[in-house]
């Protein structure tokens, strides 16, 4: 009996312990539950969920013209959640109702593999329940736009459970047009050029989007939370395309007859110091028949050569040193100073030895010019510095553009400083300026002695309004006195009239302005042994009533056989010169030049047609006009343009989510492009468009009225 007792009381105590311990569990159960379940599922959702960035749609950069330069296309990455409530209800009826001809249009719209292929493929995700099966990448809008309305597709996400992901690209329209200068937009690496000056601007502000993430690493995202981007602003540059084209393509024919190293050409605007085109061209190492633009000369500080002596002759004058018609010995183009020879470029007979400081300009002596500094100067250096100096010529023009360097422009107290420096500072060594900065001195010159800041970026604007205006910005009234300004502005048209580019323009209908340069310069270690030498020409035209200002400035080859600054750079120079010229030539006649008969009229290779590719390869086919054809085989909408004085037809980019560009176009094309995009148009006049009140990559709005003007 005692036994039965002790027996029953530890049963009971055993029982009494598990009903503790199950009131305790249950007690804990709820705890957590109840009063602590909004921590535990906040800390199980920061597992498997998150918030990620959402990149804003970088904003577009625009030429003058509003031609786009760099634009962001989107992209789409179509994925299916096989595990979407839809696709298994009434197991899977949905799915296996519309698989067969999902396979047949994703096939025929693909044409990557068969319709029994794409079968195989949407029945193995849908077995294994892949929760992000990646369908297709890369999709152009108008292949999403057809995939939004196949079978199952177009049920919607919830009953179909495709996903669409957008991925914006940056794309360049013109190809390498001043691709250095426009810039790159590189998620893995710096950006350069203009993307990179206005990258806070361009990007915008990013959005967030909550994800949850699945088996393999994979995310989805969770409808319903997300934060909306905000877009960037779009920039509208100084560029003109056809200007830059015209430079571009005057650069690459010489580069790449003459085998040069690189080359830079800038053309200002001479009254705004707005900046139409810059183009830089370089070539991989040994490859001198592939030239593209891989870095930014045209802002990059190097010896000048004899384009510097503008500012040597503006410091003597100005100081009131010499005269024009002082003389001075070139002493056979050969001159010893301080245990150093000073060379002449260029040969010349001995009887020109004795000539007027004019001539010694205009035929670039640069005995002559050393001869004049280092009896004006020696004594006291420091005031020529100072001259230097107050040209501007120690500071970077303050373009924006990230990457100018800093000028150098040394003085007696220097660590460098040497006897000769002085002398050979007269003819641009021992200093080193940018092509910019040297056009800049001459484009104030032209300017009747006004400096001008340069500048790439007219406007920001957002959403098509104008948001940010940057005008002209002076930097000095007056350079120089209007005393040495006319004498400079006598000695620069004298350099092509008179002097040494005499052979270049002579045929020219209108006068130019400029200076040659040709220096000698070191290639690294090797220094001066393989005879480098960098040839430039800086001007503006027409002389009389100056519109542009240009430089060219091309590094040749070692030991080329053509390298003088008058064979090398003015011919590209004449080249631009004289396209921008023709197609103003009413404007801008030159009857003294052609014994007052004017037979200059507009010239007729300058035009713009836009629409159907189709319909312009008909025309021109029917025309019997050659043209070259850079729109490829798909493209539905395209664009006709003079490109050195031939007909180019490239193709014209649509997004489908921004206005397009209609300028250009008939009004049957312009209203069947805009009214199928849900474009409500009024249109006036007749003839081609004209212009357009909503400016093209504007982001589109429903119901969305433009008013467009036909000439």
């Amino acid at each position: 009996m005692e036994v039965k007792r002790d027996i029953l009381w530890r049963v009971y105590l055993c029982f009494l312990g598990i009903v503790l311990l199950g009131f305790c569990v249950l007690g804990r159960a709820f705890y957590i539950q109840r009063i602590e379940g909004s921590h535990w599922r906040g800390m199980s959702d920061s597992l498997h969920q998150k918030f990620v960035e959402l990149d804003a749609e970088r904003g577009t950069i625009y030429s003058a013209d509003n031609s786009m330069l760099s634009t962001s296309i989107p992209y789409f990455n179509i994925y299916i959640d096989f595990g979407a409530d839809g696709l298994h209800e009434k197991n899977g009826k949905r799915f296996k109702e519309n698989i067969d001809s999902l396979a047949g249009c994703l096939a025929a719209l693909f044409k990557d593999q068969t319709a029994a292929g794409y079968k195989r493929k949407l029945l193995s995700g849908y077995r294994d329940n892949d929760r992000y099966f990646l369908l297709q990448s890369n999709l152009s809008f108008e292949q999403y736009k057809t995939l939004r309305n196949f079978p199952l597709v177009r049920q919607g996400r919830n009953k179909s459970g495709f996903i669409a992901e957008v991925v914006n690209k940056r794309l360049n329209p013109f190809g390498l047009l001043a691709n250095r200068t426009i810039g790159l937009a590189r998620s893995n690496w710096q950006n350069v050029g203009l993307e990179r000056t206005y990258d806070t601007l361009l990007k915008g502000e990013s959005g967030k989007r909550l994800v949850r993430y699945i088996a393999g690493g994979a995310y989805v995202p969770v409808e319903g939370y997300e934060i909306e981007a905000e877009n960037g602003k779009d920039i509208i540059t100084t560029l003109d395309v056809n200007i830059q084209d015209i430079a571009e393509n005057a650069l690459l024919n010489m580069v790449k007859g003459n085998g040069c190293d690189h080359g830079t050409c800038i053309v200002m605007e001479v009254a705004t110091g707005k900046i139409r085109a810059i183009a830089n061209l370089g070539h991989p190492a040994g490859d001198t028949s592939n030239y593209w633009e891989d870095l930014n000369y045209a802002i990059q500080a190097t010896e000048p050569g004899s384009t510097f002596k503008l500012a040597t002759l503006m410091a003597l004058l100005e100081d009131k040193e010499v005269k024009l018609t002082d003389h001075v010995n070139l002493e056979g183009g050969v001159w010893k100073v301080a245990g150093r020879t000073v060379y002449d470029a260029e040969k010349h007979d001995k009887e020109e030895d004795d000539a007027t400081v004019k001539k010694a300009f205009e035929f670039s002596s640069n005995v002559g010019m050393a001869k004049l500094v280092w009896s004006h100067y020696g004594d006291n250096p420091g005031k020529f510095v100072d001259d230097l100096k107050r040209f501007r010529l120690n500071r970077p023009t303050g373009i924006d553009l990230v990457g100018e360097t800093q000028p150098v422009i040394k003085s007696p107290k220097s660590k460098t400083w040497s006897a000769t420096t002085l002398p050979w500072m007269a003819f641009g060594y021992e200093v080193l300026v940018s092509p910019l900065q040297t056009l800049t001195l001459y484009n104030a010159v032209a300017n009747d002695g006004r400096m001008m800041r340069p500048y790439l970026v007219s406007a920001l604007q957002e959403s098509g309004i104008t948001v940010r205006q940057n005008d002209p910005h002076v930097v000095m009234d007056k350079v120089c006195s209007e005393s040495t300004l006319r004498q400079v502005k006598e000695c620069l048209e004298g350099v092509c009239m008179e002097g040494n580019a005499k052979a270049v323009f002579k045929n020219s209908f209108y006068k130019v302005a400029g200076k040659t340069g040709t220096a000698l310069v070191a290639n690294g270690k090797r220094g001066y042994s393989e005879h480098i030498y960098q040839s430039s020409f800086a001007g503006y035209f027409p002389a009389d009533n100056p519109k542009y200002s240009c430089i060219v400035v091309i590094r040749n080859k070692p030991f080329a056989k053509v390298f003088l600054g008058a064979k090398v750079a003015a011919p590209v120079f004449k080249e631009i010169a004289d396209k921008l010229m023709s197609s103003d030539a009413e404007q801008y006649r030159s009857s003294s030049l052609l014994s007052g008969e004017s037979v200059w009229k507009k010239d007729s290779a300058q035009y713009y047609y836009a629409g159907n590719t189709k319909d312009i390869r008909r025309f021109m086919q029917e025309l019997g006009v050659s043209y070259r054809d850079s729109a490829g085989g798909t493209a539905e909408w395209g664009r006709l343009y003079a490109s050195n004085y031939e007909p180019v037809l490239n193709k014209e980019t649509l997004s489908g989510l921004s206005m397009p560009d209609v300028k250009g176009m008939g009004l049957k094309d312009a209203l069947y492009l805009l009214e199928n995009m849900h474009i409500q148009v009024l249109a006036s006049g007749r003839g081609k468009v004209k212009s357009q009140s909503i400016s093209p990559g504007t982001i589109l709005k429903k119901n969305e009225a433009i008013n467009i003007a036909l000439n």
